[in-house]
């Protein structure tokens, strides 16, 4: 072989070829797309458990509340989340759930991830 020759194969061999890119950009893709669905059913499950807890929370705290003998007779459909606050039953209102004055949480109104 002559030198030319040579030179021209070395340069040949050194790159990747458009093929090769863009089979390694595809499957970086079906990789990155499992990722973002898993991902997003990890932030799915977090948020279920976020209300769960939440819920378990105000039923708790409700609970305390009338074993000490706090006063939480107001209407039926009054939410009592505010005197749980108040007597310290509850550091802050609940985002997502009431407390009727008979003990039941329920979702409040416009509320679309708790249910």
């Amino acid at each position: 072989m002559d030198r030319k020759a040579l030179i021209a194969k070395k340069r040949k061999d050194k790159g990747f070829t458009l093929i090769e890119l863009l089979i390694v950009i595809a499957i970086l893709g079906i990789l990155s797309t499992i990722v973002v669905l898993s991902v997003r059913g990890i932030q799915d499950r977090g948020q279920s458990s976020a209300c769960s807890s939440d819920k378990k929370s105000l039923e708790t705290s409700y609970e305390t509340a009338l074993a000490n003998g706090l006063d939480l007779t107001t209407p039926a459909s009054a939410d009592v989340s505010s005197s749980l606050v108040a007597n310290g039953y509850l550091h802050a209102e609940s985002a997502w759930y009431k407390v009727g004055s008979d003990g039941a949480v329920t979702v409040k109104t416009g509320v679309t991830t708790c249910t």
